[in-house]
């Protein structure tokens, strides 16, 4: 779905002349991307050139060095991608609703295309830059494969109210990607090249910056850890995914996040299989209907990271168990080191924190148990 974030149109006969700009936020990859393909055909149309440019914030909410890395080295392999198609990348440094306005205003774009993030501080952004700019500005969803506005356009009460809606408009969304294309308008303005070492260096997370060998960023990476799913793991996801002893799960979780594989990409080739079986529809229910159910909920649930987001009566149950007894009781500091008296729990805090991804059965039993044995509620 394509949303004019800005209605502002300005003088069109001065714009069509101008460069087209994709803000890429969400979805960072060079291929099997919307709001790329969108800024493309916006760019031929007008026989411009197009550039895309990502921001990189130095501290985003509790994202610590390792995730940095992994995003800036996927961005990194992105830039390659885009220049073998003559489509400049640049890297600013500052908050979006600063710079964003500043390098239109730099470079005298006439579009602006972004991806869509549901997030508070994503759609903030959004609205400070629309306030802040004359052009055309666009938001593609380039991350759901049934756009989130059109999904549904209330917040929904759990996967079964959704899944209908979801089931009915697949077939209208569940399109092939067309490729980006060399684009035959170059780019006549300077463009840095990017310092991704000093980039990396340059965060202001609060972690260690413990990094993680165990996954590889970037597309590439991306496509070769669904090529192994399908022909490993996939066969087995209906029966094996809750046992964390076994390896059935995806591992897609980290690439789907930063954007860097689409979640459509993955359903076409699961649906090229022949037979895709129980374990084929398993998975597809969690990526689809259980993924998007969440993208429904904190887009329309405007406290969704809060207790006043809970449902009434999880707030009831909540509020009448607060001060009971406990058998066990840990401060923060000693669930963040595997410090309680419960190894299983241990064991997935510990796995969360040397790999950066626990087993996705294994984080409900997680924060359960935190919910149970926290000394001291601070949730409001």
């Amino acid at each position: 779905m394509i949303v004019n974030v800005n209605e502002k149109k300005g003088n069109l006969a001065f714009i069509i002349l101008l460069p087209v700009v994709y803000w890429i936020s969400r979805d960072q990859r060079a291929s099997d991307n919307w709001a790329l393909i969108f800024t493309q055909e916006l760019a031929l149309q007008q026989k411009v050139a197009m550039v895309v440019v990502f921001c990189l914030v130095p501290r985003f909410l509790d994202a610590g060095k390792s995730h940095y890395h992994f995003m800036l080295r996927g961005l990194q392999e992105t830039e390659k991608a885009l220049q073998k198609r003559n489509i400049p990348f640049f890297l600013l440094t500052g908050s979006p609703d600063r710079e964003i306005p500043r390098f239109i205003k730099k470079y005298r774009v006439g579009t602006l295309v972004t991806d869509f993030n549901p997030l508070r501080i994503k759609q903030g952004w959004n609205d400070a830059v629309a306030g802040n700019i004359d052009i055309p500005f666009y938001e593609v969803d380039a991350h759901n494969i049934v756009p989130c506005r059109i999904a549904s356009l209330k917040q929904e009460y759990g996967a079964y109210t959704l899944r209908p809606k979801i089931h009915r408009l697949l077939p209208e969304f569940l399109d092939k990607y067309p490729p980006v294309r060399k684009h035959p308008v170059l780019w006549d303005g300077q463009v840095d090249t990017v310092d991704w070492d000093t980039c990396v260096k340059s965060v202001k997370a609060t972690d260690t910056g413990q990094l993680f060998s165990w996954i590889e960023p970037g597309e590439k990476a991306a496509n070769k850890a669904l090529a192994k799913f399908l022909q490993n793991q996939l066969q087995y996801y209906d029966t094996q995914r809750n046992d964390p002893a076994r390896d059935a799960q995806s591992h897609l979780s980290p690439y789907l996040h930063f954007g860097q594989i689409s979640a459509q990409r993955v359903v076409l080739e699961i649906l090229k299989m022949t037979d895709k079986g129980r374990s084929g529809n398993a998975f597809l229910e969690e990526l689809i209907v259980r993924r998007e159910l969440s993208y429904n909920f904190c887009f329309y649930n405007p406290q969704y990271d809060n207790f006043q987001g809970f449902p009434a009566w999880a707030k009831e149950t909540l509020n009448k168990h607060r001060h009971d007894e406990r058998q066990y009781t840990y401060s923060p500091e000693q669930f963040e080191n595997a410090g309680t008296h419960d190894e299983l729990w241990n064991a997935a805090q510990s796995e969360m924190v040397k790999r950066g991804k626990m087993h996705g059965y294994m984080r409900m039993y997680w924060a359960k148990k935190i919910l149970e044995n926290i000394s001291e509620w601070h949730i409001t």
